[in-house]
């Protein structure tokens, strides 16, 4: 699926900074906890709870929060429709991998349980 470069630019120079907090609402809005979001977001990401804190407070974007980070092997196994996008097939990678993000919070907010999110065997 073909992301307008608008769109891509938009998603890459946005700060994770500001996009964490509605993370945090929606999941907590849900009966989930911000230790369960930190899980989903270090089992994408590799980050430590450190890192995560670093990036957030030093107001890093999208495109700077994932080059940062050592995508897990098995996002490729995330799968569905997030924000109108089927996210297995957008073709920019960054996009992709915000979307990813994206997916996995939102199927934490649904109440998944923690293995289906994370792509457990």
């Amino acid at each position: 699926m073909k992301t307008t470069p608008e769109h891509d630019e938009r998603i890459a120079s946005m700060k994770f900074s500001s996009v964490y907090p509605h993370y945090v609402a929606k999941v907590e809005k849900k009966g989930r906890t911000v230790d369960e979001l930190h899980q989903v977001i270090s089992w994408l990401t590799g980050f430590s709870q450190t890192k995560l804190q670093a990036l957030i407070k030093s107001d890093a974007t999208f495109q700077q929060f994932f080059a940062e980070a050592t995508l897990n092997p098995n996002a490729s196994l995330i799968t569905g429709v997030i924000c109108g996008y089927r996210v297995e097939e957008i073709e920019t990678p960054l996009t992709k991998q915000a979307r990813y993000l994206d997916k996995l919070v939102d199927e934490l907010a649904k109440g998944r349980k923690m293995e289906k999110i994370l792509r457990a065997p």
